[in-house]
């Protein structure tokens, strides 16, 4: 069940930012359709020698581009002391040896997204801690604070630093994160789909992404629940008149679950063409979802599109 809503939708536009010399002077740059993004954290955690390439990295990049926004980079990496060094098996030099490495590490991929940003004519600062878990962890959530968004890696996970990266940022910093998913690192934001639960989250959530609503040349609100509630009402109907009203371009679609709630957003993202997701995170307790699973953790192990997250 899909219907329009009338407005007056903010027409995206693709201004560069210029290069300047001081790093909180990014406020100067020519205005941008994602008007209200001034800064935006990236946060990455090297944790062996193995790492893949880092999709946030680039989206980031991208995304400030686009923007006119300062980009901060945050390349920690787990420092293996104290407790952790049990996961080595080495010994106490060995283990001096591999932070080392590890550091090394943090720092070339750091370097070499600020000559990226310099290229671009991005203003970039970088920071390149070497911490213990969960030093790092809690060392990106306080810069996040700092910063209009952070925008995290979403890698197929089990109990690593991608999660916790995730989650505490979510529930410790107080602003929304980007969950990228491996294959997007250029920001895209033309087609958004807002999942809409009637929940506080999903309203903070919302909110949150304005600046991406009102840019975006499309924006559906899906609501997903049974047959009875999808005849019986249009849940997303009462929200559309705010983002309306904020200038966004937003349609309103009710769908029936299919399987489970995020395999139906799953869906619904592929035939909307989305570029983007924005949700509520957690509207659960993190006990909860940890045994009983749930939406937010379903999505970020398989999503098609980058999640836009708030708690």
């Amino acid at each position: 069940m899909s219907s329009p809503v009338s407005s007056s939708p903010a027409s995206p536009t693709h201004a560069s930012p210029t290069r300047v010399s001081s790093s909180h002077a990014s406020s100067q740059r020519p205005p941008s359709a994602l008007t209200g993004l001034r800064d935006v954290l990236v946060g990455i955690a090297v944790e062996n020698e193995t790492e893949t390439a880092s999709s946030a990295i680039g989206y980031g990049l991208s995304l400030a581009l686009s923007a006119g926004a300062h980009l901060t980079l945050q390349s920690a990496s787990w420092r293996l002391s104290g407790d952790d060094r049990w996961i080595s098996g080495f010994d106490d030099g060995s283990v001096a040896e591999i932070d080392h490495r590890l550091d090394r590490l943090a720092r070339a991929i750091a370097a070499r997204a600020a000559g990226d940003a310099l290229l671009a004519g991005v203003v970039c600062t970088t920071e390149t801690p070497s911490l213990p878990y969960p030093a790092v962890i809690h060392r990106l959530a306080a810069q996040a604070r700092l910063h209009d968004l952070t925008i995290l890696d979403a890698e197929v996970w089990t109990c690593d630093l991608d999660r916790e990266s995730i989650e505490t940022t979510l529930f410790r910093s107080g602003r929304p994160v980007i969950a990228v998913p491996p294959g997007h690192a250029a920001f895209a934001g033309r087609r958004i789909i807002v999942a809409w639960d009637g929940s506080a989250q999903a309203a903070r959530a919302a909110n949150d992404a304005l600046p991406f609503l009102r840019a975006a040349e499309a924006v559906e609100i899906v609501s997903v629940g049974d047959a009875a509630e999808i005849r019986d009402s249009v849940p997303g109907a009462e929200f559309a008149p705010h983002l309306a009203r904020h200038g966004v371009n937003v349609t309103v679609n009710d769908l029936p679950v299919s399987g489970s709630i995020e395999d139906t957003l799953r869906s619904q993202a592929g035939l909307f063409r989305a570029d983007m997701i924005v949700m509520g995170a957690y509207r659960h307790s993190r006990t909860r979802q940890f045994f009983f699973g749930g939406v937010t953790r379903g999505l970020l192990r398989n999503c098609p599109v980058p999640l836009f997250l708030s708690r």
